[in-house]
């Protein structure tokens, strides 16, 4: 049987309910019938004490004294429930027992020699009897019966069990219909997220799930959920970007590749027109591979900055590889590099984030530093933190420029130097890769003097 949520919400709360009503009305009959038939016994014990100063014992004959007087008492007294009394000698054979009695006699129990309370029937009556030795000078010399009826006693506990009974089948069946309609009230935030997130599509990942006003586990579901589709909404937004740039940056080196090609294919050329023009479309095509590269390094660092090798290696170290790496270009331009290492020479930085950070802010500074300009390089300490300074001395950029520098495409100024290569995704990489490692990166700039790129580790 398939059940609803909600439903099986009440199905296990009646269940676990009525297991405690059953074993709380259990106790509750069984403490009223322990009640009754102590007060009952009580007063069996008492009866029967009584009437055992109105018996004499004249050998091995037990009799009851003055029974016509006890017999007139009857008549007189209205009994509502009577007391039998019986005499045994000590083998169980009748002796005596009260008028009321008549005819019938009290059974005799031989297990319950040194008294004891039990239930019995007369004349088709059930009874509570109990059986007490009489003594005489520390012998057993028969037994006194006393029993009062156990009818009314069994009609109560009848009815306390029909109540019971009763009230338990109603209980239930109204436990469930409250319990099933306090949980379709609780799981109202449940419908709620369930209807919420139907709707959310790829073109509405935005919309997210009205938060519980308890902090609560819906509470955290729906905290979570909100935070499954911001991961999935960055997801889809970094596969937009990641198509929007590519289509972006490779839509003009397509069209001059595509130009060049068809330039060639009009007529004959020379010999050395076709190689001008296969460079240059090689070019095209080197330009390509390498922003297509940057692009994906970009989603790399936007999806697995958790999973890549976190090493830690030597500051200068790294700065070396990249000097020696941009060598060429350093003799070129006749540059001087300035780097004081100081005393810190073992200062320790993530390998594969900070040589991000740093190929991309010293190439940059090679790459836009003045002809026999000088780059200054500087590593301190402040605090608990490793501070890198990277100072050239090239063509600067305009102070409205410096909050765009970082995003993706950005070339400050690019139309005044066309001849410097270059997409604009490298300080984009340098900054996600500082994000990664929680490092931060500070730029400072005059237009026409030089750039100050800071790294705080």
């Amino acid at each position: 049987m398939r059940l609803s949520f909600k439903n099986r919400i009440a199905l296990h709360y009646m269940i676990a309910t009525a297991v405690t009503m059953a074993v709380a009305f259990t106790v509750v009959y069984f403490v009223v019938q322990g009640t009754v038939y102590q007060n009952l016994d009580n007063d069996l014990s008492f009866e029967a004490e009584k009437h055992t100063d109105e018996i004499r014992i004249v050998g091995d004959s037990i009799k009851i004294k003055n029974k016509k007087e006890w017999e007139e008492r009857e008549h007189l007294e209205v009994q509502i429930n009577p007391v039998f009394i019986q005499i045994l000698d000590k083998n169980g054979k009748f002796m005596d027992n009260s008028p009321n009695l008549k005819n019938h006699v009290l059974a005799y129990n031989p297990e319950q020699k040194f008294g004891g309370h039990f239930n019995e029937t007369l004349n088709n009556r059930a009874i509570r009897q109990v059986q007490i030795p009489i003594e005489q000078n520390g012998k057993i010399k028969g037994f006194i019966l006393a029993a009062m009826s156990l009818e009314s006693s069994k009609m109560v506990l009848l009815n306390l069990r029909n109540v019971l009974i009763v009230s338990y089948l109603f209980l239930l069946a109204g436990l469930y219909f409250m319990s099933r309609y306090l949980a379709g009230r609780g799981i109202i935030p449940v419908k709620v997220i369930t209807e919420t997130t139907k709707r959310i599509t790829q073109n509405s990942l935005n919309e997210r799930v009205i938060l519980p006003h308890n902090k609560d586990e819906l509470y955290d579901l729906s905290f979570s959920i909100n935070e499954l589709l911001q991961r999935i909404e960055n997801t889809i937004e970094r596969k937009r970007q990641f198509t929007s740039d590519a289509s972006h940056e490779l839509r003009t080196p397509l069209s001059t590749l595509k130009g060049t090609l068809e330039v060639l294919i009009r007529k004959p050329r020379e010999r050395s027109e076709y190689e001008d023009k296969i460079k240059c479309s090689l070019t095209e095509i080197d330009r390509m591979t390498a922003t297509i590269e940057q692009l994906l390094l970009l989603a790399r660092l936007d999806v697995n900055s958790r999973t890549v090798d976190r090493s830690l290696v030597p500051l200068p170290h790294i700065i070396d590889e990249i000097l020696s790496r941009h060598k060429t270009p350093i003799l070129q331009k006749k540059l001087t590099i300035a780097f004081q290492k100081g005393v810190l020479l073992e200062e320790m930085a993530p390998q594969y984030y900070t040589t991000l950070i740093m190929e991309n802010i010293i190439g940059n500074a090679i790459k836009y530093a003045k002809e026999a300009s000088t780059i200054h390089i500087e590593i301190a300490r402040m605090d608990s933190k490793i501070i890198c300074k990277i100072q050239d001395e090239g063509i600067g950029i305009k102070k409205e420029d410096l909050n765009n520098v970082f995003k993706r495409f950005f070339r400050s100024d690019a139309l005044n130097h066309k001849n410097i290569p270059g997409n604009g995704l490298g300080l984009s990489i340098a900054k996600k890769a500082a994000d990664a490692i929680n490092a931060k990166i500070y730029v400072d700039s005059e237009f026409g003097v030089g750039t100050t790129f800071t790294i705080s580790f």
